[in-house]
C-alpha cells in the first residue's frame, strides 16, 4: 500500500461550505483525528476522492471505495535474526497525544485535512471511522463549466422527481421489453438522459451492459459499421436486475454527430436468456432537449 493514494474519477458545488473558507491553513488549527494501533480508520468523503497524502511513513492505507479512505499505524518489522532471517513485529514507540502525521483528503470540490494522534491502544474511546464535516472543507474552485459528482447527483434527483410525460421522445418494444427516452436535458456541457425500461413478462431482467454508441444512421447493423461507445461519466442507479419497471437517469459530456449517424442505446440481459431490446436517437432529439 501507498502512502500517496490515486483514483481516477471523472470531475457539489462548495457553496455551502464556502463561508469557512481561508487561503491558509495553519497546522495548529487542524482538527485531530485520534488512531491507534491493529484498528484502521475510515474516512468518509461526501464525494468521490481524488487521493490521500500521507505526510509520513507512520502511517499507511488505500481506498476501499472511492468515497472512502483506509488508514492505520504502519506496522514497524525489524530482523532480529540476520542468519536465519527470521522477522518479528515491533510495537511502535509512541506516546498517547503523540502527533504522528499529517493527513490530506481531495474530494472533487475540497480539500480536508486533519492532525493524525497517537492514542493508547487500551483507549477504548478511539474512533473508527469519521464523516468529513463541512467545516472541515475547504473549497477548490472548479471551472464554470464543470459539475462535481454531487451536483450531478443532484440534478439528476430533480429530473426524477418530475412526472414522466405520456409520449416519450422515443420508444421501442421487443421480446415484451420496452425501452423508453422520457426526456432529454441539458445544463452546461452536460446532456441527461431520463430512461424507462419496462419488463412486461413475468421473468425478472438482469442487466449485463447498458451500452451507447454513435453509428451509421442507414447501416448500422453491417460488419463494417463505425461504432464510437459513449461512456456516461454518471448514472443515479447502479442497480443491475429489475422485475418490472426500472427508471434511470445517465449523464454525458457534451456531444455532437452529423444527421448521418445515430445514437444506439442496447439493453443487454445476462447469458443464457439473452433478451436484447435498442434504440437508435436521432441528433434532432438531442437538440430539442429541455433545461432545468
Amino acid at each position: 500500500m501507498k502512502n500517496l493514494l490515486y483514483i481516477f474519477f471523472v470531475c457539489s458545488s462548495p457553496l455551502f461550505f464556502a463561508q469557512n473558507a481561508s487561503k491558509e491553513q495553519l497546522i495548529s488549527n487542524l482538527p485531530e483525528l485520534e488512531i491507534t494501533e491493529g484498528i484502521n480508520l475510515h474516512i468518509i468523503s461526501p464525494e468521490p476522492i481524488q487521493y490521500v497524502d500521507l505526510s509520513t511513513d507512520k502511517l499507511t492505507g488505500d481506498l476501499p471505495n472511492p468515497n472512502i479512505a483506509r488508514l492505520k499505524i504502519t506496522e514497524n518489522e525489524v530482523e532480529v535474526n540476520s542468519i536465519q532471517s527470521e522477522k518479528t513485529k515491533e510495537p511502535n514507540s509512541f506516546l498517547s497525544g503523540d502527533q504522528i502525521g499529517i493527513i490530506t483528503v481531495v474530494g472533487q470540490s475540497f480539500i480536508a485535512q486533519y492532525k493524525a494522534v497517537y492514542r493508547d491502544k487500551k483507549n477504548l474511546n478511539v474512533i473508527t471511522n469519521i464523516h468529513i464535516q463541512p467545516e472541515d472543507m475547504q473549497p477548490i474552485e472548479l471551472d464554470k463549466t464543470t459539475f462535481s459528482y454531487l451536483e450531478l447527483k443532484k440534478f439528476a434527483m430533480n429530473i426524477v422527481q418530475k412526472n414522466i410525460e405520456k409520449n416519450p421522445i422515443r420508444e421501442e418494444k421487443n421480446l415484451k421489453l420496452t425501452m423508453q427516452l422520457n426526456n432529454v436535458y441539458v445544463m452546461s456541457d452536460y446532456i441527461f438522459l431520463d430512461m424507462t425500461f419496462k419488463n412486461n413478462s413475468n421473468l425478472s431482467y438482469t442487466i449485463e451492459a447498458l451500452k451507447f454508441s454513435i453509428e451509421d444512421k442507414k447501416i448500422y447493423k453491417a460488419t463494417n459499421n463505425q461504432s464510437i461507445e459513449l461512456k456516461p461519466i454518471f448514472q443515479l442507479n447502479s442497480q443491475k436486475h429489475f422485475k418490472k419497471n426500472f427508471r434511470n437517469i445517465y449523464v454525458f459530456k457534451k456531444f455532437t454527430y452529423p444527421n448521418s449517424k445515430v445514437m444506439m442505446i442496447r439493453l443487454i440481459e445476462e447469458q443464457l436468456s439473452g433478451r436484447t431490446i435498442e434504440m437508435k436517437v436521432n441528433y434532432s432529439d438531442i437538440l430539442k432537449a429541455d433545461t432545468f
